[in-house]
């Protein structure tokens, strides 16, 4: 049975947000995995019509029923990225909406707004690629006994 660390590991490999280091440093490894296991529901919703594995997850044990593979860790870490860069986003639009433009603007999350957008969509792109060529590689097979 797979465990959260185990795409905790990779997810946390993916990104460099200093606050989950710290709360990894400070709070432990369970603390980090309860923190990060609302986007890995959400990346497990995503994954779901297209993974080739049984991805039922239990929350109390946080645990998926089977071994995943490498392939689907590093999906499901990758889609968990795309849901922390989109909070991200929404952290630096919401601090935008409290202050006046002119504060906004000297702040240095407003400098990153941008970059974070880019950022964000890029990762969007690139799971959405993945996802396809994933649907693809295991789709492939069928299509041939289908003589197509």
């Amino acid at each position: 049975m797979t465990h959260i660390s185990e795409i905790v590991d990779i997810f946390m490999m993916l990104q460099s947000d200093y606050r989950l280091k710290q709360i990894f440093s400070t709070q432990g490894e369970a603390r980090l995995n309860q923190y990060v296991e609302a986007w890995l529901i959400l990346s497990i919703s995503d994954f779901q019509k297209y993974c080739d594995q049984d991805l039922v997850y239990d929350k109390v044990t946080q645990t998926f029923s089977i071994d995943l593979n490498t392939q689907n860790l590093t999906v499901l870490a990758q889609i968990m990225v795309k849901y922390w860069l989109e909070k991200e986003v929404r952290d630096v639009l919401q601090f935008r909406l409290t202050l006046q433009d002119h504060d906004f603007k000297t702040y240095s999350q407003a400098q990153n707004l941008d970059s974070k957008r880019q950022l964000l969509t890029l990762q969007i792109e690139e799971v959405d690629k993945l996802l396809l060529n994933y649907s693809y590689q295991h789709n492939v097979g069928w299509l041939t006994e289908l003589g197509g």
